[in-house]
């Protein structure tokens, strides 16, 4: 067991060594700073906003989006107790990686001029994006793929998703600043894909250990990531959303969303569950759920009263989600969502979808005014009918889902190579992610003393 162990150590720092060469070699020959005013070189019948890599830069605004994406998105996706440290750095390393993979691919579709990658703060901002559907699909695997399997998946989910978020929002000109197809939809079944082809039904017959403090940790964990997502995510949804009264839509769209899916979350978990409170963690999930379904909407005519009705809906179905889908998933389907990403993200982000198809339609210059052309600037232009936008939004989420399936049957089946698995070394197991455990176990309806991990992804 001890030189197994040594083994993977080695692996996992030689891999690192390989990727982290290689990164430095491609930013040399291809990465500089973006100089002031640079000239694009875009068709004029796309949206190239993103053609400038520091258009719109707010020093708050990229810190929002960094806090997101280290604390709500990072630190916080943790195995409690023993398998805590080791998979909050895991977490650290397959950001520190995806970031860097993405400024790459990311500037090879939007910032290249003359041969050259120029970059700016505008795209580490677009990186951290890419790097959270990572770690939204490190929450359907976590705890049943080692290091070496996460990095291999932060490069090739960071590959496809560079891929899938430029076509649909440069060459189709889909209308998705929040992301949520891009990263909570793409992000979600992409996870599920790969963990599906990494089942394994043997290992649910393991006995799931009980530990005292386990749901006093895990309520601790989701105190801090509810309370991080409440202060921080409105400005993270709206980080790439055109300035002017769009900007404050998406805020204030996110606001009124999360607040009703919250109490929907207090109507229905007491019905489904012997509670007479949520635990902190289904508020945590109702939080996210109700950001995630304005990743597409929040900037556009939602109004209050509409951002209230979604963010009740989908307040509703995650907690239902959790309470009937995700026992089919397992058993019917053979997926094992770690951390109900399904339900969180992936639900969310179609209903987000198909709301923001629906408010497409309604885009006229009269309901918009001046504020048109930030949200629809093709329609504005003349470019496009209102009928033909709803088409390409419509048309986007089954196009995503196709990357996000493809993209996971590729990661899946690299992954699950003989080589790249491992055993344990169950001295070590407290500062590891190479430990196995049960899928209730991510549950937070599961009972106080059972494992569990927090599902803040």
């Amino acid at each position: 067991m001890p030189e197994h162990t040594a083994t993977s150590r080695l692996r996992l720092s030689g891999l690192c060594f390989l990727l982290q060469i290689l990164n430095i070699l491609l930013f040399a020959v291809f990465v500089r700073y973006s100089p002031e005013g640079s000239p694009g070189q875009c068709p004029s019948q796309l949206n190239c906003s993103r053609r400038n890599p520091d258009s719109g830069f707010q020093q708050p605004r990229f810190q929002d989006v960094h806090i997101q994406v280290l604390l709500s998105f990072g630190l916080l996706v943790a195995l409690l107790s023993r398998y805590g440290p080791g998979s909050v750095a895991i977490n650290i390393l397959i950001i520190a990686f995806a970031i860097q993979w993405a400024v790459l691919l990311q500037g090879m579709f939007y910032f290249v001029l003359n041969g050259k990658i120029y970059v700016g703060a505008q795209s580490i901002v677009s990186a951290d994006f890419c790097t959270a559907a990572v770690l939204i699909s490190t929450g359907a695997v976590l705890g049943r793929v080692n290091p070496v399997q996460m990095l291999l998946l932060a490069l090739l989910e960071v590959t496809v998703c560079s891929l899938n978020e430029y076509i649909l929002l440069s060459l189709m000109g889909v209308s998705d600043r929040g992301r949520a197809l891009t990263v909570h939809t793409f992000g979600a079944y992409f996870g599920l894909v790969v963990s599906r082809l990494l089942y394994q039904p043997h290992k649910d017959k393991r006995k799931r250990e009980e530990q005292q403090d386990m749901g006093h940790q895990r309520d601790v964990f989701a105190v801090v990531g509810t309370i991080y997502l409440w202060i921080f995510w409105p400005n993270f949804t709206s980080s790439t959303t055109v300035h002017g009264n769009a900007e404050n839509w998406a805020v204030l769209n996110t606001y009124f969303s999360l607040v009703a899916s919250t109490v929907a979350t207090f109507i229905l978990c007491p019905v489904l569950y012997e509670e007479s409170t949520p635990r902190m963690v289904q508020i945590q999930d109702a939080t996210l759920a109700g950001m995630a379904v304005m990743g597409m909407a929040g900037e556009m005519l939602v109004t209050p009263f509409g951002a209230l009705i979604a963010g009740f809906l989908v307040g509703l179905i995650s907690p239902l989600g959790f309470r009937f889908f995700t026992p089919v998933l397992h058993s019917r389907l053979k997926t094992q969502d770690m951390c109900g990403v399904h339900n969180i993200h992936g639900l969310p982000g179609i209903l987000g979808a198909l709301l923001g198809t629906l408010l497409t339609l309604l885009a006229t210059a009269d309901t918009y005014g001046d504020r048109l052309e930030l949200v629809f600037p093709l329609v504005a232009q003349g470019s496009r009918t209102v009928a033909d936008q709803a088409l390409m939004q419509l048309s986007a989420l089954p196009l995503t889902l196709l990357f996000a399936a493809l993209g996971g049957c590729i990661t899946g089946c690299v992954l699950k190579t003989k080589t790249l698995r491992c055993s344990p070394d169950e001295q070590s197991i407290e500062n590891t992610v190479f430990c196995e455990v049960a899928e209730e176990e991510c549950d937070p309806r599961a009972s106080s003393k059972e494992l569990g991990i927090s599902t803040v992804v």
